[in-house]
């Protein structure tokens, strides 16, 4: 069912609540990391970016081991536009725990984003390794194969996205490339089409 205006208002009013909470039981125990983290987390879903930076910051002065603390800050730094303090942040996180498949995830996208299609794929391969049904590791090794020209790595990693969910329109752009370029036009046809009917944004 759609979120309804109402919801989305009691949603936001939950919220601020919540924050109020935090704020308070960090004034008697400014040092705690998971009333910061929590409060990172909270500033972070009103997209609240400055103030959540500040938070997990601090819950990371708390308590220097505190992973996912890193992993959250380094998604911040990559809204933020800043890749090369995003991937920082992960690989903090990825230190304190080599477990994290996130961490791996968000590498892969910042990597990405830097055209290093190596990197990002070694990082997406050990986040799907880790977490085998994340959807964007496997969206994210697509793209950096299409980067590589490496079109039948990247068919099977498009297809694995859209065994994960079919109506997920980046995966079918991303065949419609990888189809265009092995020569099988039909198949690129189809998949750019259903990429359009899924709101995928085509230029040109």
């Amino acid at each position: 069912m759609p979120e309804t205006t109402e919801d989305a208002k009691q949603l936001q009013s939950d919220l601020n609540q919540y924050i109020r909470y935090l704020r308070e039981r960090l004034f008697f125990e400014p040092d705690s990391p998971v009333f910061h983290y929590n409060l990172g987390l909270a500033y972070a879903r009103k997209g609240l970016r400055a103030e959540a930076i500040a938070e997990f910051r601090q819950a990371i002065a708390c308590d220097p081991s505190m992973a996912q603390a890193y992993v959250n800050l380094g998604g911040l730094y990559f809204q933020e536009g800043d890749l090369d303090r995003c991937i920082e942040a992960n690989r903090k996180a990825l230190e304190l725990d080599p477990h994290l498949a996130m961490a791996y995830s968000n590498l892969g996208f910042a990597y990405l984003q830097k055209g290093d299609p190596d990197e990002a794929i070694s990082a997406c391969r050990k986040a799907v390794a880790l977490m085998p049904n994340l959807l964007q590791a496997h969206n994210n090794l697509a793209v950096a194969h299409i980067q590589r020209g490496e079109w039948q790595e990247s068919l099977e990693a498009s297809q694995k996205v859209l065994e994960l969910n079919p109506d997920f329109a980046p995966a079918h752009y991303n065949l419609h490339i990888a189809y265009k370029a092995l020569g099988e036009d039909e198949k690129a046809a189809d998949h750019l089409d259903r990429a359009k009917a899924l709101g995928y944004p085509i230029h040109g």
